[in-house]
């Protein structure tokens, strides 16, 4: 168990301690970092890499994928016997 002094104070720092976080963060200037410039474009090139991967796969390896029995399905003749 914590003493209630000690507990006091430790929050009261954690909210100073967020408080001038932010009220640093929003005096100064945010310079771009790798994911603000790359960002989108490292997205975007992983999209087309899954896109263009699954294109091959579905097409390219020899999978049957038999969507349709149209055509391919012809029925028996009929036996009266």
């Amino acid at each position: 168990m914590m003493f209630p002094l000690t507990r006091n104070a430790l929050r009261t720092f954690k909210i100073r301690s967020i408080q001038q976080i932010r009220l640093r963060q929003s005096h100064e200037k945010h310079s771009p970092d790798f994911h603000d410039k790359y960002g989108h474009v490292v997205l975007a090139s992983g999209i087309a890499f899954c896109v263009v991967a699954w294109v091959f796969t579905a097409t390219q390896i020899g999978i049957k994928w038999n969507l349709s029995p149209v055509g391919r399905v012809t029925p028996k003749e009929w036996n009266d016997k």
